[in-house]
């Protein structure tokens, strides 16, 4: 379970097996999707399986899961997602009742962001054999002349901003999964964040790098990031925006909140002379009212994530070997 967790494992499985396997240097560069040239174009595609448990959760369910997550991906290169592929695996048994709702939520999802379906496939396996429904969504979209966006691009006096609080996907997913009350109910943040990113694009098309931090959190995406780039990352734990029902969860349960998934955020790395600008931007869009800043790119200790604690002190943000949580999205 810990290879599909998006922490050290997954990242060695994808490393030494796939990437070397399809011999792709579009696929070496492991950015949320590929931005590859097409009849005069330049597109971003992404793909992504969705096998969440349980299939309904407060906030949201598998089906808008689906699509704001490929939406989101292809984002995270600049694009404007326009065209999604749906493949649904039914496991025997599954009520068409069920079925019927998750689809009928891919269809409003989609809506909603924008985006068009239109292909997918439909397969079933035996009872005992999948667990009621898996999702796999693909999604294209157009990325802008003069849009660079990757994870190699970020360099030291880069500004980094979280898009708003984090950890609250994973905390509801364990909160109905495990049955456990927290006091407050908290919902997913799952949402397409494709207009976040064209007002920011809208400041600036030198946004360095955009990721959205879903399994393994903000630490390992922004530890993804230091690695590609060469650069290390300084996080000022204080400044990272957690929730208080989130932060009392993970008290209570002994997680750390920056390795908790999120569904509906990005951290973005921007030149320092564009910051502000761009924080403004998205504290004005709704999917970025609670930007934040919280921490800066640096020279110093390349590879690596350092975090500055409320105490003074300072420690280092490692890399999971796996997801907190596993099935989160």
């Amino acid at each position: 379970m810990g290879h599909g967790g998006g922490g050290a494992l997954s990242a060695e499985l994808v490393q030494h097996l796939f990437v070397p396997a399809y011999g792709s240097v579009t696929l070496a560069a492991l950015a949320d999707s590929a931005a590859v040239s097409l009849g005069g174009a330049r597109l971003a595609f992404s793909t992504d399986s969705y096998v969440v448990r349980p299939l309904f959760f407060p906030g949201g369910c598998i089906g808008d899961l689906a699509v704001n997550g490929t939406v989101n991906d292809l984002a995270m290169s600049g694009a404007r997602p326009a065209y999604l592929s749906c493949a649904f695996i039914l496991e025997e048994g599954i009520e068409l009742s069920v079925v019927g709702r998750v689809a009928q939520a891919v269809g409003a999802a989609a809506s909603a962001a924008g985006v068009a379906v239109v292909t997918g496939d439909t397969k079933v396996v035996d009872a005992g054999h999948g667990d009621g429904v898996f999702v796999n969504t693909s999604g294209i979209g157009l990325i802008p002349e003069g849009v660079d966006i990757r994870p190699q691009r970020a360099v030291p006096g880069d500004v980094v901003i979280v898009s708003g609080p984090i950890g609250m996907h994973g905390i509801a997913i364990m909160s109905v999964r495990e049955g456990l009350e927290f006091g407050v109910d908290v919902a997913s943040d799952t949402a397409p964040l494709s207009g976040l990113v064209e007002a920011m694009l809208a400041v600036t098309r030198d946004l360095h790098v955009l990721r959205d931090p879903t399994r393994g959190g903000l630490a390992t995406a922004l530890h993804e990031i230091a690695t590609a780039s060469g650069t290390g990352v300084v996080l000022t734990e204080r400044s990272v925006p957690v929730p208080e029902a989130v932060a009392n969860a993970c008290g209570f349960l002994g997680l750390d909140p920056l390795y908790i998934a999120n569904e509906g955020r990005l951290v973005a790395f921007v030149p320092r002379e564009h910051a502000d600008a761009v924080l403004a931007a998205m504290r004005a869009h709704p999917q970025g009212a609670e930007a934040a800043v919280i921490g800066e790119c640096v020279a110093e200790h390349p590879g690596m994530v350092v975090a500055r604690t409320g105490l003074g002190g300072t420690r280092v943000v490692d890399l999971p070997l796996g997801e907190q949580l596993p099935r989160i999205c």
